[in-house]
């Protein structure tokens, strides 16, 4: 008995450490989930719409901006971990009528971006290579950026570097943020080890750091990212503002009209 004791345990936890190794070396397929389009696709038809590229280290970067004559400001949007631009960039229309250019990269192997997303550094240094392409023309322009789930960690993070070198975002908005991505991987995965993960995507790090004012936005109907996390953030910077959304959820937030009203009046105070 002892003996086929000892072997099941063996079994288990041979098979637990192949469970990791696994998670280790397949993260991106559990976090990341891009719907690649072909190169022609077309992404914009409109003609204050435009496609660009952004060249990075081993890649080609896919990005739209809405491009108005005489705008008050951008609002470059990091948007959340599945689809592409064709999805994501639908409400033109609402950054027209605020009077805000919108520059929204997709993530390498995202739409039209070549390459695949192999770290956390990289991720990182993609988003800061797409805003500083964009950013010189916007210099006396009011910035806003914006994060929405996977990208509210990138927004913050983005954030920060700003505002350390001097010049912060004139806003930051964290739209159905997580404190960070290892307290929401310990919620969902218990049993796997916080060190296993490589992408820890701190979003709560980074607020202390941003000089400026912080716009947080929570559906308290959320079930993939607890609304939890937002009060999270939100002890860690008492001076943000917390916005909660009753009956949103995480994929609708932005069908909600307070949300959209409450940012609409966030832009106009710029």
């Amino acid at each position: 008995m002892l003996k086929a004791l000892s072997v099941a345990l063996l079994l288990a936890l041979g098979t637990y450490a192949s469970l990791l190794a696994f998670l280790w070396w397949r993260q991106e397929s559990l976090m990341f989930f891009p719907a690649p389009l072909p190169a022609g696709y077309p992404l914009a038809s409109e003609p204050d719409i435009r496609e660009h590229t952004v060249a990075v280290p081993g890649a080609q970067l896919s990005v739209l901006q809405l491009k108005l004559p005489e705008p008050k400001g951008v609002v470059f949007f990091l948007h959340g971990n599945a689809g592409n631009l064709a999805g994501w960039f639908s409400n033109a229309r609402f950054y027209r009528d605020a009077n805000f250019d919108l520059v929204m990269p997709d993530y390498r192997g995202y739409g039209k971006s070549t390459g695949a997303i192999a770290g956390a550094q990289q991720l990182r240094a993609d988003v800061r290579a797409v805003w500083d392409a964009f950013a010189p023309q916007y210099r006396d322009k009011r910035i806003v950026l914006y994060g929405r789930s996977l990208g509210t960690a990138l927004a913050a993070d983005l954030a920060e570097q700003l505002s350390t070198e001097g010049r912060p975002p004139h806003l930051t908005v964290l739209m159905s943020p997580y404190s960070s991505l290892r307290e929401l991987t310990a919620e969902v995965y218990p049993w796997v080890p916080g060190a296993l993960l490589r992408y820890p995507l701190d979003t709560g790090s980074h607020l202390p750091g941003i000089a400026g004012p912080v716009l947080l936005v929570h559906g308290d109907a959320d079930t993939l990212i607890a609304l939890r996390h937002s009060r999270r953030l939100q002890q860690v910077l008492p001076s943000a503002q917390l916005l909660v959304v009753p009956g949103a959820g995480h994929n609708d937030l932005h069908d909600f009209p307070l949300y959209r009203d409450e940012f609409r009046r966030a832009l106009d105070r710029l």
